[in-house]
This record gives C-alpha cells, structure tokens and sequence, in this order.
C-alpha cells in the first residue's frame, strides 16, 4: 500500500474554487489533480507546461524586427527595402483595388491562354 503525506498549500480562494469547479466537472478532486501534477513532473522531469514571458521587444536592430506577444520572432532584416519600392514604383506593375479585379484579370490571362 502506498505511503501518503498530506501538504498544506497557501492559494487564493477564489482561483481554487474556480479550478475546484472546473475539476469537478472532469471528475477530478483537487487532491486528484494536484497528484497529477507531481506524476507529470516527476515523468517530464520538469513542468508539464511552458513557462515563459512572451512580450513584444524590440531587437534594435534598425529593421524593425520584434518578437511577437507569442514569442516568435519577427526578422524584417533580411527584406531588400529598396528593391520593393522600386518594384512598387514601376508603371508596368499590375495592382488591383480589390479581389474581383485580379480574379477577373486571372480569368482572362486563362481565356487568353486557351485559345
């Protein structure tokens, strides 16, 4: 038979009537859950969950790249700026004020090359 020990947990009251709520409708107790956790720790070897400060930061590196609020990196650096706008300042560049028109222009490039 097991050997149990109790531990006494100083937490907010109304986070663990939350959770004890959510847990009942599981059909967990929070005894229960709380076992799951130390099972989860002890087999991951660490938290079974990601914890971690995803805030936006600039980098500074003079491009604009950031990190996102999700944590991932956002690397504007390796953009050719320039080539773009010169690519967006060329008069034979189709642009399109909204979808019908490109879906029509792609159309017709179709009709054209089926003939």
């Amino acid at each position: 038979m097991p050997k149990n020990t109790t531990i006494n947990l100083r937490v907010d009251n109304e986070v663990k009537e939350q959770a004890k709520t959510i847990l009942e409708s599981l059909g967990l107790s929070l005894s229960e859950a709380f076992n799951l956790l130390l099972h989860q720790v002890r087999i991951m070897r660490g938290l079974p969950f990601e914890i971690k400060l995803r805030l936006p930061a600039e980098l500074n590196d003079g491009y604009g790249s950031y990190i996102c609020e999700y944590g991932y990196k956002h690397d504007y650096s390796k953009f050719d700026f320039e080539s773009i706008e010169r690519e967006l300042s060329d008069p034979e560049l189709k642009s399109y004020t909204n979808m019908d028109e490109l879906i029509a222009d792609l159309e017709s490039d179709t009709d054209d090359d089926e003939i």
